[in-house]
């Protein structure tokens, strides 16, 4: 069983109602699953989270939140191989 990362994007973000400088949003992120002969693609949408610095663009805080998501989905791949 293995799975690819094929796309992922912002879905949506906005600033954190209390924490200063931090940006919360929900990644979507689009998986094929390869088992066997077999192929499946997975649609996920990920809450994240990113701390950026004042005054930071739209496409740095796209990138944190991306950046934060993808760790997000390799532990879940390492997970799934450890029960593999």
């Amino acid at each position: 069983m293995s799975f690819e990362l094929i796309d992922i994007a912002v879905q949506d973000k906005q600033a954190h109602p209390r924490l200063a400088g931090r940006t919360t949003g929900h990644v979507r992120a689009v998986l094929t699953e390869t088992l066997g002969d077999r192929q499946q693609t997975h649609e996920l949408v990920i809450p994240a989270w990113a701390d950026t610095a004042a005054g930071a663009s739209d496409t740095d805080i796209d990138m944190a939140l991306m950046l934060k998501a993808a760790a997000i989905i390799a532990r879940l791949r390492a997970n799934l191989a450890e029960e593999s």
